[in-house]
């Protein structure tokens, strides 16, 4: 028996990514290698990169570092929206052999016929403007959840954002294609899909990016409520001036949509939505979180915002915490603003001090605690469904309520990947709910 090649991924960033490593891994064990941690001695390491974070660009040292402890002759490749931004960047850093681009990063296994080592690493990386094919992706992280990717790219000008830069133009996958994913995903008894993409609620534009719709994101959720075997559905992030209406009834009313939504703000000032070049005002996210209470009174509704964006003076932000503070909503992730290259928002003026934003950022995570422990007390003495993950934390067994309370009961194997109808009964210290099982 020839010995097989052994091949280690890591990502960085999103859920996307996440998919998309699956993907990519996928294509190796077609090829032959065994996929194998990214603790253990491989031949190849490859690090999927992601440009969000200003953590990202330093992470991705160390965890070129890591992997040449574990083999120092292994060959490293980076791909994913870094390595599509600043290759020459990462291609310098000591150990990288290989840098994909966004086209490039799915024909992986062709680039490394030969694994020698280079003196230094090459870079294949595409202008952006040629990404505009769609490959369709889903990960199977654990046995209980997938992250099914519909869409890629985005078309809007968020003046702070580097990813229309990383992943070109907004495309989606075909609905037929995404019917399929979802059916192999449910054939292996996972119970949950998460639906995931750049910016999801403009799903439809063609798989080649051209304009023309195919399909809605409403007909999309109508279709998949109609695949057999899973049992829950889940739309991660959606921009508030894409989820319209109608999808928040047929969500309310659906056999497998849960009463989840993840609604990115950005800021609660008018004028600072101006000037990130938001598509919408304060008065339609009002708008939004008021019909889905009105359908769905337990949905858990999570919001995405940014503090510290050029030009947020204390009143502005005090609007912002203002605004959060009276809207009816269940957490918060909070972003401190970053500054990134070929972004407008880099020459804006009127930059806020980084130990103001911190100070803010604390202010809002604050504020999320509040408010997910406001939202956890709300459902108590209610009957929801668990679905339990497979880690056992500390002798217990974590899992979620359809509409994203956080349960816990002492650890018991049985319970992994199953759906169960509990009571939910009281908050513990932690933060994390208990409750009674109802079978």
């Amino acid at each position: 028996m020839e010995n097989r090649k052994k091949v280690a991924f890591y990502t960085l960033g999103c859920k996307l990514n996440f998919s998309e490593t699956s993907t990519i891994a996928r294509s190796f064990v077609d090829e032959g290698f065994d996929r194998v941690e990214f603790e253990d001695v491989a031949d190849i390491y490859v690090i999927n990169t992601c440009s969000v974070t200003e953590n990202a660009d330093k992470q991705f040292k160390q965890i070129v570092k890591k992997a040449q402890k574990k083999n120092d002759k292994a060959f490293i490749a980076a791909v994913g929206c870094y390595a599509q931004l600043k290759p020459a960047e990462l291609a310098n850093v000591d150990g990288v052999d290989l840098v994909l681009g966004a086209t490039e990063k799915f024909k992986l296994t062709d680039y490394i016929n030969d694994l020698s080592k280079n003196e230094m690493g090459q870079v294949h990386s595409c202008e952006i403007s040629e990404a505009d094919f769609y490959v369709g992706s889903y990960s199977i992280g654990d046995r209980t959840r997938a992250f099914l990717k519909v869409q890629d790219g985005c078309d809007y000008k968020c003046t702070y954002c580097t990813i229309p830069l990383a992943r070109g133009i907004s495309r989606s996958d075909t609905m037929e294609n995404v019917l399929k994913n979802a059916a192999e995903i449910s054939a292996q008894d996972i119970k949950e899909i998460v639906l995931t993409g750049v910016n999801i609620g403009d799903y439809g534009k063609g798989e080649f990016g051209n304009k023309k719709h195919e399909h809605t994101f409403l007909e999309l959720v109508q279709e998949l409520d109609k695949v057999e075997g899973i049992e829950r559905l889940r739309i991660s992030s959606i921009e508030p001036n894409l989820l319209k209406n109608e999808t928040i009834e047929f969500v309310s009313q659906s056999r497998t949509f849960v009463p989840h939504f993840h609604i990115p703000l950005q800021s609660g000032s008018n004028d600072i939505l101006k000037k990130m070049k938001r598509r919408y005002m304060r008065e339609l996210y009002v708008e939004r979180v008021d019909k889905i209470r009105s359908v769905m009174p337990d949905c858990c509704i999570g919001v995405d915002v940014i503090v510290g964006f050029p030009g947020e003076t204390d009143e502005k932000f005090l609007e912002t915490y203002t605004f959060l503070s009276d809207l009816d909503i269940s957490y918060l992730h909070v972003f401190t603003y970053s500054e990134r290259d070929n972004t407008e928002a880099v020459d804006m003026e009127d930059v806020v001090p980084m130990e103001v934003r911190n100070k803010r950022s604390k202010m809002l995570r604050g504020l999320s605690v509040k408010k997910r422990r406001a939202f956890y007390e709300s459902q108590l003495g209610l009957d929801k469904t668990v679905l339990f993950e497979s880690e056992n934390k500390e002798g217990y067994i974590h899992g979620f309520t359809e509409n994203y309370v956080k349960v816990k009961t002492p650890w018991n194997p049985a319970l992994v990947n199953t759906l169960r109808p509990i009571k939910l009964t009281k908050i513990d210290e932690d933060g994390i709910v208990r409750f009674d099982f109802l079978d």
